[in-house]
């Protein structure tokens, strides 16, 4: 009876033929004249649980006019109960609308549908009211808190040599500013971006839509409402809506606000807010892998490509040096996004669109750089620093390629390409290095221009030992920076001793320029005779001589600069060992002679010991004038 029941269920035939079947039954045994019964009676349980499921569906129907059956205004969530029981009356139409008692009897069929019909309409905005009402709000300070930062500071230089260097200055001044070489957000941070209780709700729903055929609405709602979540967290970010002509419209200072804005929101929206709603597609659809797939696409694109299109704009717009760094930071943190991405999204039109963006802010950030190092060989500034004092663009030069140091990952991985083309420049300098990385041998011939410059800047100084001055300074700068940052690496120690030793020469030219004359003064040639009988009117000459360059030499070199404390008293010393011996021997000799005269002290003015003080006023910036001198030795 029960096999005979099911055939004729399964068959799916209309009611006559479902008659005249069961008289064939009949005949074949009297005991199944009683199916007819049966099957009767299963078609009136199965009208009934229709007409049950049918019904709840109709109270929950927000079209209806009639306020005894419609439950339209009634909030899902707080009413778990009849939640529940809609979704029963759901999962009967479904089963039902398959049974072929329903499916051969056209006006329920019809009934059925329209039921379904209504039901997905209610299911889908039940989901769309869930979604929006149980999106967590984005906690910006907390993910900023959690985000762990390392900056690099320079300071802007308010000596003017020319615009492409106004920027960097000495790292220490109180004038100070900050860099944020970029900051890492902790592997473990993760966050919810819908409420946990309210996954469970919104799975539900999901499979239903699925199930009854309305995937596509159930994918649309979802996308719709968590794209909008995504541009409200953008926006939080402090990410704007931005074309690719208003970016390139922007001043520096702002864009370069954008642009740290735009690098932490790359982290934070890949990081956590990709992989939360990759996480939510996942639970929410789980076991319906091409719709998930579809659905998270669609989520992200929106959100993706506005972030892309800012990195485009600045990859497209007007190179300079200062925006080097903040290139290079955009680089760096869509290469590690783009990895994730890559395992997250299956497009493969955003994914290609990321690598389009990144290849481009790597042959902007490669661009930048050269137009640097052309910068640094044509700067032509004219006017010489007046005591000698540390250039400008030494200063900007050295703190702009300590800071590339931190790049060299990235550097090394850019430039590689350009290796070929830069070798026949580096063929003399090559030797020095102790490492040979792309970036190595471009640092080297930067700072190779650099010495070039300063070299060509010394011959604007009229005295020579101004030149020497200048000179040391400078390359006692360059020499300081390489030797106290990561660049003392790819420089090596060869490069450093050469420098110092350069430097030595310098100091020694020095001497040779600006004491010689001096030194002149206090020798015995054309004095004539023994100490004893030398002329007096000679030894007048040469001590008022010495006395004169001696004056000379200190009110002009009290106003010279020598920074560095160690080199400034080096010279001090080089300077006595060679003066003071030579000025307490020649007076020892020949000093007594004028001592016993009239108006000695016109000529023997100074002590030993009043020059040695007199040196330690040379090279501190602040010119004394020959008053000061002859208060002293009153």
């Amino acid at each position: 009876m029960s096999a005979a029941q099911q055939i004729v269920k399964s068959l799916n035939t209309a009611k006559e033929v479902r008659e005249d079947m069961l008289l064939i039954f009949s005949s074949f045994d009297n005991r199944l004249s009683n199916i007819t019964n049966l099957i009767k009676k299963d078609s009136d349980s199965t009208g009934v649980r229709f007409d049950a499921a049918e019904k709840v569906i109709l109270r929950w129907d927000s079209s209806s006019s009639n306020p005894d059956t419609s439950r339209h205004s009634l909030p899902w969530e707080d009413s778990p109960h009849e939640a529940a029981e809609y979704l029963s009356a759901v999962d009967e139409l479904l089963k039902l609308v398959v049974d072929v008692s329903i499916r051969s009897d056209n006006e329920i069929m019809d009934r059925a549908e329209a039921a379904v019909q209504l039901a997905m309409s209610r299911l889908e905005d039940e989901f769309r009211l869930i979604l929006i009402r149980n999106t967590v709000p984005l906690d910006a300070e907390g993910l900023y808190g959690s985000i762990r930062r390392v900056s690099l500071s320079f300071a802007v230089n308010e000596g003017e040599i020319d615009e492409e260097f106004e920027s960097f200055g000495e790292v220490d001044s109180v004038r100070g500013c900050f860099h944020d070489r970029g900051a890492s957000l902790g592997d473990d941070l993760c966050v919810d971006l819908i409420n946990a209780d309210a996954v469970v709700e919104l799975k539900e729903i999901a499979d239903r839509m699925i199930r009854s055929g309305y995937e596509k609405e159930c994918v649309q709602t979802y996308s719709n409402v968590r794209r909008d979540a995504l541009d409200e967290y953008l926006v939080i970010l402090g990410v704007e809506k931005l074309s690719i002509e208003e970016v390139q419209k922007i001043e520096w200072k702002a864009l370069d606000e954008k642009m740290k804005k735009w690098i932490q929101a790359i982290k934070i929206t890949v990081r956590v807010l990709l992989s939360g709603e990759k996480r939510l597609c996942d639970q929410i659809f789980n076991g319906f892998d091409s719709i998930k797939e579809i659905c998270f696409s669609e989520t992200a694109k929106g959100c993706v490509m506005q972030l892309l299109n800012f990195g485009e704009a600045v990859a497209i717009g007007k190179r300079s040096s200062e925006k080097l760094f903040r290139i290079l930071d955009m680089y760096d943190v869509l290469a590690d996004a783009l990895l994730d991405l890559e395992m997250m999204i299956t497009d493969e039109f955003l994914c290609s669109e990321a690598k389009g963006v990144l290849s481009g802010l790597g042959e902007a950030a490669k661009g930048t750089f050269v137009e640097f190092e052309n910068a640094v060989k044509s700067e032509a500034s004219k006017k010489p620093m007046q005591n000698g004092e540390i250039h400008p663009l030494t200063r900007y030069v050295m703190n702009y390629v300590k800071l590339l140091v931190d790049y060299s990952k990235t550097l090394n991985l850019l430039l590689e390409s350009d290796e070929d083309e830069e070798d026949d420049g580096l063929q003399s300098e090559d030797s020095e290095l102790e490492t040979t990385t792309p970036f190595a041998k471009r640092l080297l011939l930067l700072i190779s221009s650099l010495e070039s410059n300063l070299e060509e800047k010394s011959k604007l100084y009229e005295d020579g030992a101004l030149h020497c001055i200048f000179l040391m300074n400078n390359i006692l700068y360059i020499v300081q920076k390489v030797k106290d940052s990561e660049l003392g690496k790819l420089l090596g120690d060869n490069w450093v001793r050469k420098r110092r030793g350069q430097v030595r020469q310098y100091a020694t030219s020095y001497l040779r320029a600006c004491w010689m004359k001096a030194l002149y003064c206090l020798k015995d040639e054309g004095i004539g005779g023994s100490s004893n009988n030398a002329s007096k009117v000679t030894l007048k000459e040469r001590f008022k001589n010495f006395n004169a360059c001696f004056e000379e030499i200190y009110r002009i070199q009290t106003g010279w600069k020598v920074p560095d404390p160690q080199l400034r008293e080096e010279l001090r010393i080089s300077i006595s060992e060679k003066v003071i011996p030579a000025y307490r021997s020649f007076m020892g000799r020949f000093g007594s002679q004028l001592e016993s005269g009239r108006n000695s002290g016109k000529y023997i003015k100074y002590t030993p010991e009043d020059l040695e003080n007199y040196l330690l006023d040379l090279f501190e910036g602040s010119p004394l004038i020959l008053h000061h001198m002859r208060r002293k030795n009153s």
